[in-house]
């Protein structure tokens, strides 16, 4: 029995090497990013007296992530936040019907480095369209311990593409 491989062979590559890019405007090595990922719900249909059923996809989700990093003088984030809370209800654009996409609303690009090419070439770019900042932590403190505060954005996005690098 012969078995067809389709691509080539598999390289695997650290997960501990990426810089994140909001919009052309600024980059920010990070700790830690939580998984990309998509679901599509499955829906089952059952017709007559099947014993099998249907089963097409429904509606597809995309969770948003949180980046991590040890906190520093940099405020870009926090300002994007504040993009964001402060925007008022009444000005809020109806993407809907073509109007304006908010300027809170970025780009984001997650590069996955390749540590071994000459100025961390990226392997891997990830889009992360229409993102915003959902969350933003300055970070937990304790006396008791010796460790770095650490501050994370949660991130919401409409939709995730792959890219070539």
């Amino acid at each position: 029995m012969e078995i067809n491989v389709i691509g080539s062979q598999r390289e695997l590559h650290p997960k501990h090497l990426f810089l994140v890019h909001v919009d052309p405007s600024w980059s920010a090595g990070f700790q830690k990013m939580s998984e990309l990922s998509a679901e599509a719900a499955k829906i089952e249909y059952w017709e007559g007296a099947s014993l099998i059923p249907w089963k097409i996809p429904g509606r597809v989700t995309i969770p948003e992530v949180t980046l991590s990093r040890g906190s520093s003088n940099s405020r870009a984030f926090y300002f994007w936040f504040l993009q964001v809370a402060n925007t008022t209800v009444g000005g809020f654009p109806t993407r809907g019907k073509g109007d304006k996409v908010p300027t809170y609303m970025k780009q984001i690009y997650v590069d996955q480095l390749d540590r071994d090419a000459d100025e961390n070439k990226p392997l891997a770019r990830y889009r992360l369209h229409n993102a915003w900042c959902s969350k933003y932590v300055a970070g937990e403190w304790d006396n008791t311990v010796d460790e770095v505060v650490i501050e994370s954005i949660t991130i919401a996005f409409d939709f995730w593409t792959r890219e070539p690098a």
